[in-house]
């Protein structure tokens, strides 16, 4: 069983994506945290805007040796979205989101290009969003629990600018495949959100 899950920053996707891995004991791959090692890879680098270095990063990357929790600055966030909107750098990951979603029993992948490029075949598909003012409080509150100082507004400012990015790029743009499943959490908590994300996934197995 594979279930996509697509969807801008900051919509609850990867909650939704641990939620559901978890419950179905299925293993799951947050595919932005891809793009987050590679944008920090070139960062380090000093070669942020050197497309041939950050598909070098991407050809190089080990998953097995990711660390969420130090990818999950607003920073990366920046960086991964502009190395995400280079067909370089999406190919050079393709194969390797793929060989994931084939292990044996299924996965649970999110991202913004799953349901559409990654898995277009996968049985479960949503496209989770919510609306740009509820993503950038989220973000915001995540951002400020791990001491980040940034204000709300310029959080918001960022959203909007990913929005666009990853909407508008050439290469895998971020859009709703057609037999996915909307679901919006702009008024929905976490177990609400988490129920609506399940009951859609049953009804597809089913």
């Amino acid at each position: 069983m594979i279930i996509a899950i697509d969807g801008p920053a900051a919509s609850g996707k990867g909650t939704l994506a641990r939620r559901l891995a978890a419950h179905y004991g299925l293993p799951h791959l947050d595919t932005g945290l891809l793009y987050r090692a590679v944008g920090a890879r070139c960062l380090k680098e000093g070669r942020l805007g050197d497309e041939g270095a950050s598909v070098a990063a991407a050809l190089s990357l080990d998953v097995s040796a990711l660390d969420p929790d130090a990818l999950r600055t607003a920073e990366l966030g920046e960086a991964a979205s502009v190395v995400a909107a280079r067909p370089g750098v999406r190919a050079a990951l393709l194969d390797l989101q793929r060989r994931f979603a084939a292990q044996a029993g299924g996965a649970v992948l999110d991202g913004r290009d799953i349901g559409t490029v990654i898995c277009p075949d996968a049985p479960a598909k949503l496209f989770v969003t919510a609306r740009p003012e509820v993503r950038a409080e989220r973000r915001f509150r995540e951002l400020a629990g791990r001491g980040e100082t940034i204000a709300y507004d310029a959080v918001l400012a960022d959203i909007l600018k990913r929005d666009e990015r990853d909407s508008g790029r050439s290469s895998a743009p971020l859009l709703k495949a057609d037999d996915a499943v909307l679901l919006d959490t702009s008024d929905l908590g976490i177990e609400a959100a988490f129920a609506a994300a399940l009951a859609i996934v049953e009804a597809r197995r089913a």
